[in-house]
């Protein structure tokens, strides 16, 4: 597939840390102006991001906003147009996790997940399309989640299966105006949202997030980046995701499913818990 150009803006949500952060970082250095928007504004993070410039003339400016307010996010967006330009490059990283089997999750939870993942893709995207022109990208991150269901992970697969269905119904219609749509799909990655997730992680969801594996986000970003230079549709960094995700789309369900239910299974017996219980005789 053949390149795209390099982009000289960025517009990315969630630029204070993980994913966000990272590719903010990998795109100054490439010397793109960069535009980030997230809950809270980080000094100490700003400065870093500020050395990453390769010329004094590089802009990096922060908006504090949420994804979920998109009157809010329509005038931020707005204020960074006039501060660097129009977005040749706009990524949607912003995301929550409320991981619990469903019975244990409240609705409030269920909704805030939803809320931020699905809803925040689309306020984002209906705030950077219309600055957009062609030869422009726009790329949602959903997850490997968002093709493979997992253990205690209604609410967020949920979210992130309905990020997919958008991004592909938006490459549909946004193709006869030269807007781009990418899908980054990644598995784990050593984030601090993973890291804290990890401290009360199901037994059972650890063991089937790790038949995709868990990259650290240098490896990430460099397939992240790579696949946005290819202008491929769907990104999925690392060789054990991309094979779950060869699985999940082209063999039988009844052979997934079987699989699945045997991790399920083996897991569960080895908490001593019955099918279905979970933490605590849940």
């Amino acid at each position: 597939m053949a390149g795209v150009k390099a982009p000289r803006t960025l517009f990315v949500t969630g630029g204070m840390s993980g994913l966000g952060r990272a590719l903010a970082a990998t795109y100054l250095q490439r010397g793109a102006d960069v535009a980030i928007f997230d809950m809270a504004v980080q000094d100490d993070v700003l400065r870093q991001l500020e050395n990453c410039r390769q010329r004094d003339a590089q802009k990096v400016i922060v908006y504090q906003v949420s994804v979920t307010d998109c009157a809010a996010l329509a005038e931020v967006v707005q204020q960074a147009v006039d501060a660097i330009g129009v977005p040749e490059l706009a990524i949607n990283c912003a995301g929550i996790q409320r991981a619990a089997p469903f019975g244990q999750l409240s609705r409030e939870d269920f909704e805030s997940v939803v809320q931020v993942n699905l809803f925040g893709s689309r306020n984002f995207a209906a705030t950077v399309l219309p600055h957009m022109r062609g030869g422009s990208r726009l790329a949602l991150v959903s997850s490997m989640a968002g093709f493979a269901a997992n253990y205690s992970y209604a609410t967020y697969c949920a979210s992130k299966f309905a990020v997919v269905g958008l991004g592909r119904v938006l490459r549909l219609e946004l193709k006869p105006r030269g807007i781009d749509v990418s899908l980054i799909c990644p598995p784990e990655v050593d984030t601090p949202m993973v890291v804290e997730e990890a401290r009360s992680m199901h037994p059972v969801s650890r063991r089937l997030k790790d038949v995709g594996g868990t990259l650290s986000v240098e490896a990430a970003i460099a397939g992240i980046v790579a696949g946005l230079d290819a202008g491929r549709h769907v990104i999925i960094p690392g060789f054990k995701a991309r094979l779950t995700y060869f699985c999940n789309r082209y063999l039988p369900d009844f052979l997934m499913n079987a699989l699945v239910d045997w991790i399920v299974a083996a897991e569960l017996k080895k908490m001593g818990s019955g099918p279905h219980q979970g933490p605590g005789g849940l």
